[in-house]
């Protein structure tokens, strides 16, 4: 599995407010986007030499609605500080809410930000630890 990419994708009813949201507090470029096809629109964000990316769509004439749950997340871990502390300050600059982690693990030594759809995500100052 070393040379697969992964890309989470979900469904959004807010698609610019969200693309903004993560290309401003994550950094991500977009890279690659569609528009009516088959009625849906569409954009991948990440960063071109990341393993992963985000996918984020929209059915025309179709509502979604925000986030199952509070414990919906995705996680980056950041083990500078003063990076981890710069993307927090960036999060919420791009519109996103800093809250209480559902699960009080991730407010240990990180913090939790929700965006327009009520997911969630985890910047964790740690390093990867297997």
């Amino acid at each position: 599995m070393q040379n697969y990419k992964l890309r989470v994708a979900r469904p959004t009813d807010n698609l610019e407010k969200i693309v903004n949201q993560y290309l401003n507090g994550l950094d991500f470029k977009i890279l690659s986007e569609f528009y009516d096809h088959n009625y849906f629109d569409g954009v991948i964000l990440g960063n071109e030499n990341a393993p992963y990316h985000l996918e984020f769509t929209h059915h025309h004439g179709t509502t979604v609605g925000k986030a199952p749950t509070e414990d919906n997340l995705i996680v980056f871990y950041i083990s500078s500080s003063e990076e981890w502390e710069k993307q927090c300050s960036k999060m919420v600059k791009a519109g996103f809410k800093h809250v209480n982690s559902y699960n009080p693990y991730w407010d240990k030594n990180g913090k939790t930000f929700e965006d327009v759809d009520g997911y969630r995500v985890v910047l964790e100052n740690s390093e990867w630890k297997k």
